[in-house]
């Protein structure tokens, strides 16, 4: 497939947009008087290459196909994440390429795993530019799932065709209009939040980093404790509430915005998600009550339903090393790492929607064995389902659970032991950030992991964040022909 110049204009509009946004944590260098001036050096370079990249592939019309679309999708997240690492190289902490980059997927993708082993004494302008990456991953995720994945019909994404406040064949010359009442509610729940954090106790700073990092549910912090450091429960509320807010689909807003005022009560995904997060903060409290002995009974609910909130989701926020609490948590967490929250938001994993539909497949297939002659139509938010819909999900989740695998005997060959590869793999896949035990669990990071292992983790974040397919397509040699 020859080279399109619409992707690579598009890609260069992007960074350019990226170079800007790297101004804004050199005005902080200025402010603090940090020794350095990493971050407008970063911005010429990436700005000069992003303006370079669109006046050279100027056209007169500009058209994405479905190749074009899938290509840019994938180049659009990895050159962000590449330049996005120089101010982690030029800056004073001075990561290597392979953290750095690391550093960078890890934010542009909002999973929130860090290889800066001290936050708490880091520059507060590198702080902010991890919280500004998530931000961006955030909103250009969201306005991707409703605007882009549905074309591509990747596992069941083509659900938002249905989703949508009309069909897509009106929603598309819309897009500009749609991602632009997308982005104004991003940006209200952001200012909304970093407003509660500051009013709660945070610093202007904590709560500006925290805001954008807590909407984007990817998990940044500017402290080695995370949101633990502020050991105050009025902030573990807001995060917890502006987490959820973050997990729901954002079509879900515009449907309200049209006069839908049901739509948070009625829509099927919103409604699995809430009961996943009650049962499951429930089924934790029981098990932290008979475990733990040291908290009191609202402590243990504070703790259980914090946690569930923030591992569901993908954001990762922690206030205890839950690796301590047993092996039950370790499984059930990892459990809650793969469910993921609502697509069509800034959440990750598997997604409720697919979770659900997988329960539909399995429900309508056990009817076939009592009445083999009957004829179960399934139906999702009222509407029928095909069951090759349902088909492209169940696709999604076995190769979901086998790229895992994969990726688990992938670390596992660069020397890391069991517990570390397999929770690396499915907080990396899932876009959770912390993993398990003593290595890259709550109270560790992903420093100490060699320089192969770093590659194939940030790999597997863009395979994860992109709904796998949108990557892996274009390793098929018949997705080059013309």
């Amino acid at each position: 497939m020859p080279a399109s110049k619409t992707v690579f204009f598009i890609i260069g509009i992007l960074l350019t947009i990226l170079g800007i946004s790297m101004l804004v944590p050199y005005t902080l260098q200025v402010y603090y008087g940090e020794d350095s001036h990493s971050f407008i050096s970063s911005s010429f370079i990436t700005i000069f290459c992003g303006a370079l990249l669109s006046l050279s592939n100027i056209e007169k019309e500009y058209k994405l196909n479905l190749q074009q679309t899938f290509l840019f999708t994938s180049m659009a997240w990895l050159m962000i994440a590449l330049f996005g690492s120089v101010p982690f190289m030029l800056s004073p902490i001075s990561l290597s390429f392979s953290d750095a980059f690391f550093e960078s997927m890890s934010g542009i993708t909002t999973t929130g795993s860090t290889t800066i082993t001290n936050l708490d004494s880091s520059p507060k302008s590198i702080l902010l530019w991890r919280s500004i990456m998530q931000w961006l991953g955030g909103i250009g995720i969201v306005v991707m799932a409703i605007t882009v994945l549905p074309l591509l019909k990747v596992g069941g994404m083509q659900l938002f065709k249905m989703e949508g406040p009309d069909s897509t064949e009106k929603i598309l010359p819309r897009t500009v209009e749609v991602a632009s009442t997308i982005i104004l509610i991003y940006l209200l729940l952001t200012f909304l939040c970093g407003f509660f954090y500051w009013i709660f106790g945070m610093t202007y700073f904590d709560a500006l980093a925290h805001s954008m990092t807590t909407i984007a549910t990817g998990g940044f912090s500017t402290h080695n404790d995370s949101i633990g450091f502020f050991k105050s429960s009025n902030i573990e509320i807001i995060a917890s509430i502006f987490i959820v807010l973050g997990s729901v689909p954002f079509i879900s807003y515009l449907k309200f915005l049209k006069g839908n005022r049901k739509i948070f009560i009625n829509d099927a995904q919103i409604k699995g998600m809430v009961y996943l997060l009650i049962f499951s903060s429930v089924i934790m409290f029981i098990y932290l009550l008979f475990s733990d002995f040291e908290n009191n009974i609202y402590e243990k609910v504070r703790i259980a339903s914090f946690n569930v909130i923030s591992i569901l989701s993908g954001t990762g926020y922690v206030t205890d090393d839950f690796s301590l609490w047993g092996k039950f948590s370790l499984i059930f967490f990892l459990f809650l790492m793969f469910i993921g929250g609502c697509a069509g938001s800034t959440a990750c994993g598997v997604k409720i929607f697919r979770v659900q539909m997988l329960y539909i497949f399995v429900k309508n297939q056990i009817k076939k064995f009592i009445s083999p002659n009957s004829i179960n139509l399934a139906k999702y938010n009222n509407q029928k389902i095909s069951e090759e819909f349902i088909y492209s999900v169940i696709v999604f989740i076995f190769s979901f659970l086998l790229i895992f695998l994969l990726i688990t005997i992938m670390l596992s060959i660069t020397g890391l032991d069991f517990i570390t590869s397999i929770s690396g793999a499915a907080s990396a896949i899932s876009n959770v950030g912390p993993g398990l035990g003593d290595v890259i669990g709550p109270n560790g990071n992903y420093s100490s992991l060699p320089s192969v292992s770093k590659f194939i983790l940030s790999f597997a974040m863009l395979l994860g964040r992109l709904e796998l397919f949108a990557v892996l397509v274009l390793f098929l040699p018949s997705f080059w022909r013309d």
